[in-house]
């Protein structure tokens, strides 16, 4: 802002250069002045101003004002303790300077009263009768304003004596009238006079010393309370009149608080409490701002240091008779159901100006974190327990198991497929589900975000132990030795597959429920709170992260079998270049059939769909994935076999192993794509290793192309294998209808190979 002859700009460029001219001080002395007047400064810079220009100022001045009011906000939040501490000071020295001043103005009066008259007794006893008789004895003629004297303070001293507060307020507000026009008149002698005022001193004194006696009585309440507090504030004496109201509240609560610990325990303990004491903080608000209405502000740090300490004692209460004992126990319903009824009453304060939900919300969370970690620890442990003896064979829940006149096309068929899991991770669920149940206020003691992450992390427990029942994992082998084994190990197909299905079904569908559940919780009804981004990832991005878990899960389980498919038990590969390379060295030609691991793949891989397929109903997909990775993981580890595929570009590959390699490679693209899990990957890989196989074949200086037969030659032996292994036709139909094709593919091939 710059003011130039009378004018008004905006110019950035000016109001930089004019700041940069003038210091602080520069600026502020103009408004120093004890004669400043604000409205004629403004009229006299204002006096040109044409109406644009003074909507700019006004505009300008109003964003100074919210910027002003925002830098003071952040300023009070940022030094909040340090405001209400030296508020709270400010209004004590307020208190003590009227004191102090009322103090100085008696003696003043004293000692000008000592100089004029040196009568030092009498004013020294400060005794009542005293003064009087030396006010008689002064004059022995009594004028008409000392009879009134006399009758006033004898009348004071009765009302005083019968607890007539408010006519003995009238009284001395009618001696304070009375002393000003003596004052003025002088019609008593300095020495009268100031026993005069030396008595309406320690009357009032007398008076307020008696208010406050009131005030302390536990039975001065409500109208009662209100009106002597008034009184005290009237007598000049503000500061302690609310210290006394608020202490009279403190002494209410107090003795109420008793009454209830002895009366009340568990829920209803803490509900009743609670409302007891933020009802009584309210009352003591309302009193506050009904007895010194404008003047308030000045006593509002007193109030707020006041709520603050009553709050804080409340929550240590709560600690010491429900949270701690709840806590260590892990009750955490019984902890969120404390905190909840707490913030429940503490939040309609808020209105009122007292903001005490944080005091609360530091008190609590750590016993709220406590009961969560110890819940955490329990599901943990439970499942590992249950784990030992888990037979691995999958049940729906108790609650959901189908009647006998259900039938299992029935259960297809419904709209809700209820799973089936072991009993470990049946534990596992109906805990979890019950730990995420009335946890609303986590979201404000910011919680929420930790029940999530510990839900991760006792849902990884458990799928290490579902790991560890993989049998030859390497987590069980690490376990030798031990003593023991902390999971039953799943012997058969079905009962790993089951462990599959366990991590499975968890992660896709029931912990993503309970987290919805906390999502719901803690948005609740508010709109407010619901349009606030969630603290805990969506349902979606839950699922991501437990799926990772599960996808570790199934890749120790597929490691396994392709360990068990490509090793003997002795340890030697079933996978080498002999199968290929020997093949040549023969006279007669082989029969041509897939090789023996390749079979064992495809039985492997059909024993495992069919009981996924019982498995994993309506989740098909889960089912087709496991397939494709258990494929994968035998065709890469030949793939990557480097001791396989330097015996094979050594020797180098003949056209029957050649034609035997690629036979195996066309079998499993043909299984693989008739049971759906042919994946991209796979068929790649499959592709760059039939490449490599002819690249080592063509080392020879023959042809693989024209030493291998036709595609359909390739894919009739495959058909005709995986009928036969599947039971479909026997092996004299099925060489019957292919000895002529196979014959003569084989002996042209042969002969391709001699002529060359």
């Amino acid at each position: 802002m710059d003011f130039t002859g009378g004018s008004f700009s905006f110019g950035i460029e000016n109001t930089a250069e004019l700041e940069s001219n003038l210091t602080l001080s520069d600026k502020l002395k103009t408004f120093k002045n004890s004669s400043f007047d604000p409205n004629a400064y403004v009229n006299s810079k204002c006096r040109s101003m044409n109406e644009k220009e003074i909507k700019h100022l006004c505009a300008y001045l109003v964003e100074l004002k919210k910027a002003s009011a925002e830098e003071m906000r952040q300023s009070v939040l940022a030094n909040y303790s340090a405001f209400i501490r030296t508020s709270k000071e400010i209004s004590d020295l307020e208190g003590e300077l009227l004191s102090m001043r009322n103090l100085l103005s008696t003696q003043a009066a004293l000692v000008h009263g000592l100089a004029e008259s040196g009568q030092l007794g009498s004013l020294i006893t400060g005794n009542e009768d005293s003064d009087m008789e030396g006010l008689l004895d002064e004059k022995s003629d009594t004028t008409k304003t000392e009879n009134w004297l006399i009758g006033f303070i004898e009348t004071l001293e009765v009302l005083l004596a019968e607890k007539k507060v408010d006519e003995a307020m009238a009284a001395l507000d009618e001696g304070e009238t009375m002393a000003e026009e003596i004052s003025e008149r002088r019609t008593l002698s300095p020495t009268t006079f100031l026993a005069l005022q030396t008595a309406i001193t320690e009357q009032r004194q007398k008076l307020a010393d008696q208010i406050a006696e009131t005030i302390c009585q536990p039975s001065t309440r409500g109208a009662e309370l209100r009106s002597s507090v008034e009184a005290l504030k009237k007598l000049g004496d503000g500061p302690r009149a609310h210290t006394l109201l608020l202490n009279s509240h403190q002494g209410n609560l107090k003795r109420a608080m008793q009454s209830l610990q002895s009366t009340l325990n568990g829920g209803a303990f803490t509900a009743t409490l609670s409302k007891l004491v933020f009802s009584t903080i309210a009352r003591a608000s309302t009193d506050s701002l009904t007895v010194f209405g404008e003047e308030e502000p000045a006593y509002t740090s007193e109030l707020v240091t006041w709520a603050v300490k009553q709050t804080r004692d409340f929550a240590l209460l709560l600690k010491k008779n429900i949270l701690a004992s709840s806590a260590a126990a892990g009750g955490l319903r019984v902890a969120s159901e404390c905190v909840h009824r707490c913030l429940s009453h503490c939040y309609g304060l808020e209105t009122r100006g007292l903001a005490l939900s944080p005091v609360l919300l530091r008190l609590f969370s750590p016993f709220v974190e406590q009961a969560l970690n110890t819940n955490l620890k329990r599901i943990e442990h439970s499942c590992a327990a249950l784990a030992a003896a888990d037979d691995w064979s999958l049940a729906y829940t108790p609650t959901n198991k189908l009647s006998s006149s259900q039938s299992a096309s029935s259960l297809s068929n419904s709209s809700v497929v209820q799973p089936k899991l072991s009993i470990s991770a049946h534990k596992f669920n109906s805990m979890v589900q019950e730990l995420f149940e009335d946890m609303e206020p986590l979201e404000r003691l910011e919680l929420d975000i930790l029940a999530y992450e510990g839900l991760l992390e006792v849902f990884n427990s458990y799928i290490n132990l579902l790991v560890n029942a993989i049998p030859g994992s390497m987590e069980t082998e690490n376990l030798e030795g031990s003593g023991s084994k902390i999971v039953k190990i799943a012997e058969t197909e079905a009962q790993q597959v089951a462990l599959l299905a366990n991590g499975y079904l968890l992660a896709d569908e029931m912990l993503p429920r309970a987290v919805a559940k906390l999502l719901q919780s803690t948005r609740g009804d508010d709109p407010q709170r619901r349009d606030r981004q969630p603290r805990v990832p969506e349902p979606r991005e839950v699922k991501r992260r437990l799926q990772r878990e599960v996808d570790r899960l199934r890749d120790s389980f597929c490691r396994q079998i392709a360990l068990e498919l490509i090793f003997t038990e002795e340890g030697f590969a079933r996978v080498n270049s002999s199968m290929y390379l020997s093949l040549d060295g023969n006279i007669e030609e082989p029969e041509w059939f897939p090789s023996p691991i390749y079979q064992e793949l495809f039985l492997k891989l059909t024993g495992i769909a069919s009981i996924a397929s019982d498995f994993f109903v309506g989740r098909e997909r889960f089912a087709t994935i496991l397939l494709m990775r258990l494929a994968e993981a035998v065709i890469l580890f030949i793939s990557d076999d480097q001791a396989f595929w330097e015996e094979i570009e050594q020797a180098p590959l003949g056209p029957l192993g050649m034609q035997q390699f690629y036979l195996d490679m066309q079998f499993v693209i043909l299984f693989a794509n008739q049971g759906r899990y042919l994946s991209r990957h796979l068929h790649q890989v499959i592709t760059n290793i039939i490449g490599r196989a002819m690249d080592a074949f063509a080392t020879s200086g023959l042809d693989p192309q024209r030493v291998l037969p036709e595609e359909e030659w390739f894919v009739d032996v495959a058909n005709i294998a995986l009928k036969m292994l599947s039971g479909k036709a026997t092996f004299s139909n099925a060489e019957r209808d292919v000895a002529s094709p196979t014959a003569s593919v084989s002996a042209a091939s042969v002969q391709s190979h001699g002529s060359n």
